[in-house]
């Protein structure tokens, strides 16, 4: 991130919030998926000039978007509407949206203050309990107007299901070129709803696996600049690439701990994959598992207590879970199949994984104990999980067909809502940030 973004990330600033209380009448169960989506109006806008009434347009349609991706929420189409509302600090005439059905309505206006400042207010209101649900006011630049819609959203995602939004974050990827035989492969950043892709490596080495930091300032991941696989680190408002270590043999999916202090993964030492963790501060590294096995794709608890990883000490690669310093460790998955890339939940009450099964590749979760698993995807080729920041939706890597190229892809956790995100091209490996401050 450049100089001038983060001059807008400070700008961007929540004045003041209003809200009614805890027992308004509507409330949206978040567990059904988008099997019983909420109606919901979001009018252009409003604006007394044109480049107002524009920004306000632009902002309107993104909120729309996020929000109906989520599965959560149906957007109505404003032709439909019969009301145009000039001016948001008066309440609507609920009667005409209640013809609509809608149960919501979230009205805006956008103020150009001067030519380095815009002001966004916005008003969502419960249509039928003909109540306000809560009121913002945020400033910014006025480039920065999709982050402004993200916020916005990430609000009405929280005040309608009582838990926090995704929309206001970034995901770090691989976009994959070129023939498979010799395919290129770029680390690449975008918004989660796919926009403002940027790639940031060259693409005359290959990179893999890439995670975020707690803080999303940060990225590790594992580079071949040097013929040999690195683990790097990479500072994403100032472009600054640090190798993290030179590590003798081959390392594998380098992962940040929950405090952003550590980094864990796996290393190949005289023929044998073991999990270790070192130390950011000092470099120090611990080795945390010695079998005669595979160990590889560790996973911190979001506590950092205990590591999920995948091992074959059992004869077949499955799931085990050990504390964070390497005691305990007991074998979680038990079902048929084969297990990979497990990753723990941001909540902590579900450990995502691959699952290769009879030919297919499968999405899935299950508790902490093993207890509970659920598939939640089948493909061709399913696999990467990755955590929206607040539990509720995963991306993962699709391929349909042999030779089809990657492509990302997103679900929630009743296994509904299947999405493809749009990428420039052949993706692959996502990573969720966390929200962004």
């Amino acid at each position: 991130m450049n100089s001038k973004k983060i001059l807008i990330s400070m700008l961007l600033l929540m004045v003041w919030a209003l809200s009614v209380p805890a027992n308004a009448s509507l409330e949206i169960d978040i567990t059904r998926g988008h099997l019983d989506p909420t109606p919901l109006a979001i009018p252009n806008f409003s604006g007394s000039t044109d480049p107002e009434r524009l920004i306000g347009e632009q902002i309107a349609s993104v909120i729309r978007d996020d929000l109906e991706r989520s599965g959560l929420f149906k957007i109505l189409d404003p032709a439909s509407y019969i009301e145009y509302q000039r001016n948001i600090d008066l309440k609507p005439k609920f009667a005409e949206w209640r013809v609509i059905n809608s149960d919501a309505l979230l009205a805006g206006r956008v103020v150009i203050e001067n030519e380095n400042r815009i002001r966004v207010d916005v008003r969502l209101w419960d249509v039928f309990a003909e109540t306000h649900l809560f009121g913002q006011q945020m400033g910014t630049t006025p480039e920065n107007w999709r982050r402004i819609a993200h916020k916005i959203a990430d609000a009405i995602y929280q005040k309608l299901t009582g838990e926090s939004g995704y929309f206001d974050t970034r995901v770090v990827f691989i976009a994959e070129s070129g023939p498979k035989i010799n395919r290129v492969k770029r680390l690449a950043i975008m918004d989660q709803d796919g926009a403002n892709p940027t790639f940031l490596t060259p693409g005359s080495y290959t990179v893999l696996t890439p995670r975020f930091s707690p803080t999303a300032q940060q990225i590790t991941y594992l580079s071949y600049s040097t013929m040999v696989p690195s683990v790097f680190l990479f500072n994403i408002e100032t472009g600054r690439q640090e190798v993290l270590g030179d590590f003798p043999g081959m390392t594998f999916a380098p992962r940040f701990s929950p405090d952003g202090k550590k980094v864990i993964m796996s290393l190949v030492q005289d023929g044998n994959s073991d999990i270790w963790v070192m130390d950011l501060r000092t470099r120090r590294r611990v080795r945390l598992t010695s079998a005669s096995a595979i160990d590889t794709s560790p996973s911190f608890s979001p506590d950092g207590s205990k590591i999920v990883f995948n091992s074959d000490r059992g004869g077949s690669p499955q799931l085990y879970i050990m504390n964070a310093d390497g005691s305990n460790i007991h074998r979680i998955s038990f079902n048929r199949g084969r297990y990979s890339a497990p990753v723990w939940s941001p909540r902590g009450d579900l450990i995502a994984f691959t699952q290769q099964n009879k030919g297919r590749f499968h999405i899935g979760v299950m508790r902490p104990d093993g207890s509970a698993e659920r598939i939640l995807t089948t493909a061709y080729l399913d696999e990467g999980p990755t955590w929206s920041p607040n539990g509720r939706v995963l991306m993962f890597t699709r391929e349909t067909r042999p030779g089809g190229g990657p492509r990302v892809y997103s679900i929630d956790l009743t296994g509904s809502n299947l999405r493809r995100v749009e990428t420039p091209g052949a993706s692959s490996d996502p990573a969720w940030s966390p929200l962004i401050e």
